[in-house]
């Protein structure tokens, strides 16, 4: 048989195929509650997932590696483990102080203003921080979306946009702590909960 006349035969077999009606006794319906139901379900789910696994990692770094920097690598001014909570804490804060039209912290970069040092003193402050994030989160809605955002976090932007690089902004630091834990022996609580392996 010719290649042409198998190919032939395939595309009236395709044709043939998807011209048959669906059974919707086989096909599942879909279901109301699989999805979000709003803009603001739409960004939370993920935020609320990158929190998590956040807040896992700063919980179980000990506190006396709470000041450890890496030194095998190319680690030259970057941010202790500590300090790395502080600024998401901050960055969170900022990003959604913009979104309502607050003036955000000055200082991120550096821990922002907040006085905590401790441990536990940063896991609060990490806390509170997602806790208006959400509150804020909340706000966004089809109407609003679009709307303006200025500020030096992530300005101009818009509501959406500044919701978004709120996430993104929690999984690049969630990324380089991972290599903090894993340096000091420890595996991250996501890759333990569902037993990842690569090999």
């Amino acid at each position: 048989m010719s290649l042409f006349r198998v190919a032939a035969l395939l595309i009236m077999c395709g044709i043939a195929l998807s011209a048959t009606p669906q059974n919707s006794a086989t096909t599942p319906a879909a279901q109301p509650d699989d999805i979000p139901k709003s803009i603001a379900e739409s960004v939370s789910g993920t935020l609320q997932f990158a929190e998590g696994n956040f807040i896992g990692l700063a919980e179980t770094m000990p506190e006396d590696k709470y000041s450890y920097i890496p030194t095998v690598g190319k680690y030259d001014g970057v941010r202790s483990f500590g300090e790395q909570v502080k600024h998401v804490a901050c960055a969170q804060f900022a990003f959604f102080n913009e979104f309502e039209g607050k003036k955000p912290p000055e200082d991120c970069e550096k821990g922002g203003h907040d006085p905590a040092k401790s441990k536990a003193e940063l896991i609060k402050y990490l806390k509170d921080s997602f806790d208006y994030s959400n509150r804020v989160l909340a706000t966004l809605t089809a109407n609003n979306a679009l709307d303006r955002v200025e500020g030096r976090y992530a300005g101009p932007n818009t509501k959406l946009g500044i919701s978004v690089i709120a996430v993104w902004h929690i999984t690049d630091h969630y990324g380089q702590l991972v290599e903090y834990l894993r340096l000091n022996g420890i595996v991250p609580p996501m890759t333990q909960k569902y037993g990842l392996k690569v090999r």
